[in-house]
């Protein structure tokens, strides 16, 4: 079995009609299932109200469902995230008469001029994502069982009979039944009693799967939104991080010290303080140093979004990829 994450990015409710309503909250998933093959659907249910709720379906997306009703200041900002996410696999759906002309200037040079066009047709929709997950499905068989692996964690609860659970998707690698995981940033380590790809038990879990984990040696109040479970030793933990930023064409002024910017990671938006910017030449290309009052769990070389949450309606900075 595989699966294929997709953000849809339309009004709230489109997503209805694509799939089964799972779990909600600031984000809510949707999910289709075929056979051995899987589609999650996520809506960032909470924007614009919450950038992060942006990020976080845009984080977790293999594929983007974009859906253009009229061009907006909220239409813009979420092209600067796909575009700092670099999710360059995603469907355009235009309604009220918009067209592929109208939106070519605002969309040319990013990500989205790539993206297909498509009908306002969720029935076909459905079926061509299916269509795509089960030739993923052969491909995920080819590969299992090659890498360590990393699960961030978007929920967590307690399951009477059954203890803590969490989901999340698997970043990268592989997770196998009775590992034994670190959880990132914390000192704690749990095991893997049970694995669940939607609502069927399974052995091991592969990049891309949204997986519902059963842990032993950990308590719900240890776990938080974010964090990491990994068996990969090159992942990192820290609250010092320093890399090459590149700032969006639109960010009117030089990033100053002191100012407080969110890095969104993974299933994190983390608060930090801007402590270091150096580099001559152009200033949309500095290097940055942030510290956090909460560590960042990374890859070396991983790509972040930089947030203002005070910058008005130009709330996407640009990127910083990690030393």
């Amino acid at each position: 079995m595989s699966n294929i994450t997709v953000a849809v990015l339309a009004p709230n409710g489109f997503a209805d009609e694509l799939g089964k309503k799972g779990t909600t909250s600031d984000i809510t998933f949707y999910n289709l299932k075929r056979g051995e093959s899987t589609v999650t659907f996520i809506e960032p249910t909470r924007y614009p109200e919450k950038l992060s709720s942006l990020f976080y379906a845009i984080s977790l997306a293999d594929r983007v469902v974009l859906v253009v009703d009229e061009i907006t200041a909220t239409f813009g900002e979420t092209v600067l995230m796909l575009q700092c996410a670099g999710k360059a696999n995603g469907y355009i759906i235009f309604r009220n008469y918009l067209t592929p002309d109208q939106i070519a200037p605002l969309i040319k040079g990013t990500v989205l001029e790539h993206y297909e066009a498509i009908e306002n047709d969720p029935l076909g929709l459905r079926e061509k994502l299916l269509d795509a997950a089960v030739k993923l499905t052969a491909h995920h068989k080819v590969k299992e069982g090659t890498s360590n692996g990393a699960v961030p964690i978007d929920h967590h609860f307690n399951v009477k009979g059954v203890g803590v659970v969490i989901l999340g998707c698997v970043a990268h690698g592989v997770i196998k039944k009775h590992d034994s995981l670190k959880v990132l940033p914390t000192a704690k380590t749990a095991q893997v009693r049970s694995i669940q790809k939607h609502e069927d038990d399974a052995d091991s879990a592969v990049t891309g799967d949204r997986v519902g984990l059963a842990l032993k040696g950990v308590e719900v109040e240890d776990l938080d939104r974010g964090y990491v479970l990994t068996n990969d030793p090159a992942i990192k933990s820290s609250s010092v991080v320093t890399g090459k930023a590149q700032l969006v064409k639109y960010w009117p002024a030089p990033l100053k010290e002191e100012m407080v910017i969110y890095l969104g990671h993974w299933m994190q938006f983390l608060p930090s303080r801007l402590t270091r910017v150096s580099g001559e030449g152009d200033w949309r290309m500095p290097e940055l140093t942030f510290t956090l009052e909460k560590d960042l769990v990374y890859l070396p070389g991983a790509r972040v979004v930089l947030h203002y949450l005070e910058g008005g309606k130009l709330r996407v900075v640009g990127t910083l990829t990690l030393q």
